[in-house]
C-alpha cells in the first residue's frame, strides 16, 4: 500500500462538479492499494500517518503530528500509484488491486483514520472521475510504502 501525504492549508475533491469532500489544515492523502495488501498494511500506514511529525511547532520546526495539530484528512483512492513504467511508454497497472479487494481496504482505511483522529475523514469516491484541488503547505510531500515497514 502506497500513501502520498501532502500537508495542505486546503484541499477538496469534486465529482461531477459537486464537492464530495474538503478540508482546511491537514493532509491530503493519495492511497494506492495493490493485490497483496491487507489489514496489517492499513494498521501500519494509519499509525505512521497520524503520528508522523510533519507539522510546524511554534518555532517553525516540523515537530508536530496530525493529532497534535487537530488536522483534517482528505483521502483519495489512486490506483495509478502502482503504475509500472519499466517497459514502453504506456504504464501497466497490473499490481493495482481490483475493486473487490481494493474497495473494502479503502473503506477500512477511512474507518481506521476516523478512529484515530478527532475530525471526520473526508474522502473521494472509489473509481470515480475526480477533480482534486489543493494548496500544498511548505511544500511538504511524503511517500509511505507499507512494503518498506520491515
Amino acid at each position: 500500500m502506497i500513501a502520498v501525504l501532502q500537508r495542505v492549508t486546503e484541499a477538496s475533491v469534486k465529482i461531477e462538479n459537486k464537492i464530495k469532500g474538503e478540508i482546511r489544515n491537514g493532509l491530503m492523502i493519495l492511497l494506492g492499494i495493490e493485490e497483496a495488501d491487507n489489514e496489517e498494511d492499513i494498521e501500519w500506514l494509519c499509525r505512521k500517518i497520524v503520528n508522523m511529525r510533519i507539522f510546524n511547532d511554534e518555532n517553525g520546526v516540523m515537530n508536530k503530528s496530525l493529532i497534535d495539530v487537530h488536522g483534517e484528512v482528505l483521502l483519495i483512492s489512486q490506483f495509478t500509484l502502482h503504475a509500472s513504467t519499466k517497459k514502453g511508454n504506456r504504464p501497466s497497472y497490473i499490481k493495482a488491486a481490483k475493486p473487490d479487494i481494493a474497495i473494502p481496504l479503502y473503506e477500512k482505511m477511512i474507518n481506521s483514520l476516523d478512529f484515530e483522529i478527532p475530525t471526520k475523514i473526508q474522502s473521494g469516491e472509489f473509481g470515480a472521475d475526480m477533480k482534486v484541488s489543493l494548496v500544498n503547505d511548505g511544500p511538504v510531500t511524503i511517500i509511505l510504502d507499507s512494503k518498506d515497514k520491515k
